[in-house]
This record gives C-alpha cells, sequence and structure tokens, in this order.
C-alpha cells in the first residue's frame, strides 16, 4: 500500500515538474514577443537586465529545486501523512478539493502578509523583490531561507487542516502557474485583464507590489485569488504603469553571493518621513 502510494506521489510530481517547466517556458517565450513594459538595458552596469539578472534567477531556483526534493517535499509528505482526522463526510472529493484550494489561497496570503510585516521574514523575502524588473522568472526567485520557512508554516498549516497530500500538490501546481503569470511581462487585452483581476491576481496587480515605493510593497498580497486583498483592506490604489519603477525602495540589487548572504547583514529601514508605511 505504502510503495503504492509513493509511487502515485512521484508520478504527480513528475507531472507537477513537467506543467510548471513547460507553463514557464511559455511566458518566457511570450513576454519578448508582446511585453507589456520596456526591458532594461543589458548593458555592463545595468542591474536590471540582461543575462547577469536571469542567471541571478536561475541560480536561485536551481538552489530551491534541489532543496524541494531534500526538505520541501518532505516535509509536505510527512505533514499530509500525520493531518488531523477531523473532517467531516462532505469535505472530501471534488467539494473537498475546492474549499482546500480556496484554504491554501487565504493562508499564503496571509503567510506572504507576514513576510511583509515580521522583519525576520522580510530578510529573506526582500531577496525576491530585489529584483530591478519582472518577467515569468521573478517567480521561481527566492531566498532558499524563505522556501525553507514557507515548508514548515505551511506543513503546520496542513496537519491542522487535515490537509490530504493531493489538495495540497494541485495547489502547488496552480500557485506556481499563478506566480509565473502574475509576475509575467506579457501584455494582455485590457478588457481581459480587467475580467480576469476581478477574481484572480493579474500582472497589473501583481506588478504593483514590487514597485519600489514602500506603500505598494506592502500592498497586493494575494497569489491565485484577488478578492483577499478587497476583503482585508490590503489592495493599492496605484496603477500599473509601463515605466514603474521596480525593486525595494532605497535597496539596490547585489549579485548571486550578495542575495545569498543578505538576510544576515542587512535590516529594512524605516519609511522615509512624510511617506505612508504599512497595507493600503
Amino acid at each position: 500500500m505504502e510503495n503504492a502510494l509513493s509511487q502515485t506521489v512521484e508520478s504527480l510530481l513528475a507531472w507537477k515538474a513537467a506543467a510548471v517547466v513547460a507553463w514557464l517556458v511559455a511566458f518566457f517565450v511570450a513576454e519578448r514577443l508582446i511585453p507589456a513594459a520596456p526591458r532594461p538595458d543589458s548593458r555592463e552596469g545595468e542591474p536590471g537586465g540582461g543575462l547577469s539578472r536571469l542567471s541571478r534567477n536561475a541560480g536561485l531556483w536551481v538552489l530551491n529545486i534541489a532543496l524541494s526534493w531534500a526538505a520541501v517535499v518532505p516535509i509536505t509528505l510527512w505533514a499530509a501523512s500525520h493531518a488531523l482526522d477531523w473532517r467531516p463526510e462532505w469535505w472530501s472529493g471534488w467539494t473537498g478539493l475546492a474549499i482546500d484550494l480556496v484554504l491554501l489561497d487565504f493562508f499564503i496570503y496571509w503567510w506572504h502578509r507576514a513576510n511583509h510585516e515580521i522583519p525576520l521574514l522580510w530578510r529573506f523575502h526582500e531577496v525576491h523583490h530585489l529584483d530591478r524588473f519582472l518577467d515569468s522568472t521573478s517567480a521561481v526567485r527566492f531566498h532558499f531561507g524563505e522556501v525553507l520557512l514557507s515548508a514548515f508554516a505551511r506543513g503546520a498549516f496542513i496537519v491542522l487542516a487535515g490537509m490530504p497530500v493531493s489538495s495540497v500538490l494541485v495547489f502547488e501546481v496552480l500557485v506556481l502557474m499563478a506566480a509565473i503569470f502574475h509576475h509575467s511581462n506579457v501584455r494582455l487585452p485590457g478588457g481581459l485583464e480587467s475580467a480576469l483581476s476581478r477574481v484572480i491576481i493579474t500582472p497589473s496587480i501583481h506588478w504593483v507590489h514590487h514597485h519600489a515605493v514602500r506603500r505598494d510593497t506592502d500592498s497586493n498580497y494575494g497569489t491565485i485569488f484577488s478578492f483577499w486583498d478587497r476583503t482585508f483592506a490590503s489592495r493599492s490604489r496605484t496603477r500599473r504603469r509601463p515605466e514603474m519603477i521596480i525593486g525595494v525602495e532605497r535597496r539596490q540589487e547585489r549579485d548571486f553571493i550578495g542575495l545569498l548572504l543578505s538576510p544576515l547583514r542587512r535590516r529594512r529601514p524605516a519609511p522615509a518621513a512624510g511617506s505612508a508605511g504599512g497595507a493600503t
């Protein structure tokens, strides 16, 4: 029985990896064919553009793939196998899956918000925000410390919510696809993006979250569904502009080693006098 379950999980993980890579490649190509914002200059010395930026993002992704197999997947599987058995019978099947996806996205909203509001967590999450431009590769650019902390936090939630591993794996595929989509630089028809933004996070919403202005950085925390920010008053009123400056206010991008070491040596500065802090 255990061998059959292990084989099923391994098969699902392989399909998940294939689906995410295919989605990433599709958006990587599309955003270069129909970009919404001009790409930064790739000349030497420009922190936002060129192969150096892509290599930083790819390097962080490779580290996190290794960490995923070494720690994140085992933590997730252990949590699912030790999930509390309290759910009623009706909370199963397709109905249970739908509820689980909403609950997991609700958890991710608050975990993301905590990463901005708790200084220790921000030390790691800031690495994601230091990217000076957004495209599909930004969706996989995270410090390995944040990935590990997220795995433990999500594991605790899985145990308490009684989540089956199937719900978690489906959510992981959806959340990665959503992140690649809303970080991408693909130009969407205005009417389509407006309609989608009523339900899900779109690039026009998430690019504001990466605006190098503190009050916008500390807003728009949603990952899949856009209604959490409206419900909990964290939606920014700022509209995305093609020339919007991306990054962290009063912070500069670092090289690969600098990004790995940054949580150990830097603290987030207080807002400048007269600026607004916190979610908007």
